[in-house]
């Protein structure tokens, strides 16, 4: 069964300059979803899909295939990550190879581990998922949740005012980190998260959204406690 692992890396990068190739604990960031692809020894090939040449040299470097440059049209502030799936999955197929499954791994993902990829991939075969992704459950129940009307403070959910928190089901959200995905069940519905997705659970200590300066120092303490 042929595995192919995407990690998508464009070029530009709007709140931290050149994030997909800045420096996470001494390493470009996107070297850490390559390393852990490859460790996890599942695939027939980790590819990079980048518009960018310095991305691409550095993604050979560290052991990723670059086999074509990006389109312009799937480079831009709009493409979604099932764009990039498609462009690259449509490129390989007019050179006559295809896959049954892709993993498609983001680039700023450093606590992304090789036996992470394996237990996602184990359970969408064995338990007949046609996707799936790490989530993490909100440290705060959602349930609770405030908002402002007119700088006046309101419940969301009032009818949960007087809920205590442990009486309320657990809420999840996606890690950003990666997603399994059947490669018919991609074209069937042309998305990620599809009707019959499944997840692996991990914990606030193995994930963090980077968007800030603030949230890439949060993510090398986290590192730094979890991994050395």
């Amino acid at each position: 069964m042929a595995n192919l692992a995407i990690i998508p890396a464009r070029g530009g990068s709007k709140r931290i300059h050149r994030k997909n190739i800045k420096l996470f604990l001494g390493k470009p960031i996107i070297a850490y979803s390559i390393e852990a692809a490859l460790k996890s020894n599942l695939f027939d090939e980790v590819m990079v899909s980048t518009d960018d040449k310095e991305i691409a040299e550095i993604a050979i470097q560290y052991g990723a295939k670059v086999p074509f440059l990006r389109s312009e049209n799937n480079a831009n502030d709009f493409a979604v990550i099932a764009d990039v799936v498609e462009e690259v999955l449509i490129s390989y197929s007019k050179n006559n190879k295809t896959f049954n499954n892709v993993c498609c791994l983001l680039p700023t993902a450093p606590f992304i581990t090789a036996s992470k990829i394996i237990d996602a991939h184990l359970k969408m075969l064995n338990e007949k998922f046609d996707s799936v992704f790490p989530v993490l459950e909100y440290s705060f129940p959602i349930q609770r949740s405030l908002k402002m009307n007119s700088n006046k403070v309101e419940m969301v959910w009032e009818e949960n005012l007087n809920t205590r928190s442990q009486d309320l089901e657990p809420r999840y959200h996606d890690s950003g980190q990666f997603y399994w995905i059947k490669v018919s069940s991609f074209f069937r519905e042309n998305k990620i998260f599809t009707s019959n997705s499944g997840a692996i659970i991990i914990s606030e200590l193995e994930a963090q959204d980077i968007d800030t300066e603030t949230d890439w120092a949060l993510a090398e303490l986290k590192y730094k406690m979890t991994f050395v």
